[in-house]
């Protein structure tokens, strides 16, 4: 009897192992989506696949999918997926609606982003779905329409958080308007509205725009009294390049050493910035000393980071540790790429080393990288600066078809 029914009871759990596989992807779904990497025609295969199949995926993973997508900017595809949710009847929250809001205006632009918010049930209508359409026309710099919906969100007393006077304080700063900040930060103080580590940044860079380097600082000391917020990689990054920019090189310095504290997980990008900041403020043992450690942390450096040494070693006059970097990285990279061989052509044309400029175009077009436009650029800067027409006129021929052909803008025009 006891076996006969372990014998069912093996059967029947086969059977709903077998209806659960027909039903659910085998795998979690942004593995799927991502599997052949994140180029968006790859993502949108893997998508289509996935809907066609008719099987199904938990919420928690198209959640997890969305911010996937929409961290690597694939909107097209995130925006398809919401969809779909939708079609296949899983609950969206409130939350869910203003992503929603948010993908259709990057995707289909602000009008259809309009009538999905105009068509939702008022249950959905909350300091949300509102505050992302606000983000939306901030985004866009519409800022009638902005500065009119962030008075509704105030009339209908929405509980409103530090994010919808983020948005605004980021569109007062794109369009040149940094003054008005300070009145909103005033407002949210009013309004016991407690400020997060976006509004110290915005509020930094706002003052930094009118040369307020003393209001920076205040708001630095600021946000170390008020305890909640710590500064972020974000904020003394900001920072540093502001001191940069105003030629406090001491001070930047100091702040580039807090950012330093701040890459505890070694990124690569944190390395490739502080390297940046560093050649500005003409320091070239600590640009030394963190591309050593960055070579430590990245073995296999990506051209981009040898791209930016060498660009960082010209900008401070150091051309034989710019050439030594550029003869490592050719030695351990066999596939070229004219970019960075273009930082040093254009530092040999700039000194009037027209020879060694046109040796390097030449080992690199026969090592396979042909010169693109801005190589053409080089040298016809070159020559117009000595007063030689013919040989600058056919470089701006080859930049001309060159720019042409890649469906770039001519430069000349912009």
């Amino acid at each position: 009897m006891a076996s006969t029914f372990m014998q069912q009871f093996t059967r029947k759990s086969k059977t709903v192992a077998k209806r659960s596989t027909k039903k659910y992807l085998e795998e979690a779904l942004y593995r799927k989506l991502l599997k052949g990497g994140s180029e968006e025609e790859s993502v949108r295969q893997q998508l289509n696949e996935f809907l066609k199949s008719h099987k199904s995926a938990y919420k928690w993973e198209a959640d997890h999918s969305l911010k996937l997508l929409r961290q690597r900017k694939l909107y097209g595809p995130a925006l398809k997926l919401s969809e779909n949710m939708t079609k296949r009847g899983m609950n969206k929250t409130v939350s869910d609606q203003a992503i929603h809001i948010d993908l259709i205006a990057k995707v289909r632009g602000i009008a259809s982003a309009e009538t999905y918010f105009i068509n939702l049930p008022e249950a959905s209508k909350n300091h949300l779905t509102y505050g992302a359409l606000l983000n939306c026309y901030c985004k866009a710099l519409m800022i009638d329409k902005a500065e009119a919906l962030m008075d509704k969100m105030k009339e209908l007393n929405l509980s409103l958080t530090s994010m919808p006077y983020n948005s605004l304080m980021t569109l007062y700063t794109k369009i040149g308007q940094p003054e008005k900040i300070p009145s909103i930060i005033q407002e949210m103080k009013a309004s016991e509205i407690l400020p997060d580590s976006y509004t110290y940044n915005v509020w930094m860079r706002a003052l930094a725009a009118e040369n307020d380097i003393t209001g920076v600082e205040r708001v630095i000391d600021e946000m170390k009294r008020d305890g909640r917020v710590s500064g972020d990689w974000t904020t003394y990054s900001n920072l540093a390049s502001i001191y940069a920019d105003a030629g406090l090189f001491d001070k930047a310095e100091k702040a580039l050493k807090e950012l330093e504290k701040k890459n505890a997980r070694r990124d690569l990008s944190a390395y490739q910035f502080l390297i940046t900041l560093y050649g500005r403020t003409g320091n070239l043992l600590e640009v030394y000393r963190v591309w050593r450690s960055l070579r430590l942390a990245f073995p296999k450096t990506a051209n981009i980071s040898y791209l930016n040494m060498i660009q960082v070693l010209v900008n401070l006059n150091d051309l034989p540790g710019a050439e030594k970097c550029f003869r490592e990285w050719e030695s351990g990279h066999p596939a070229y790429d004219i970019r960075i061989a273009n930082v040093l052509i254009g530092a040999y044309a700039k000194q009037g080393s027209l020879k060694k400029a046109e040796e390097l175009k030449e080992r690199a077009r026969r090592s396979g990288a042909k010169a693109n436009a801005k190589t053409w650029e080089i040298f016809l800067d070159y020559y117009l600066r000595n007063g030689e027409i013919k040989p600058a006129v056919e470089c701006l021929l080859e930049e001309l078809v060159l720019s042409c052909a890649g469906g770039s803008r001519w430069r000349m025009w912009n």
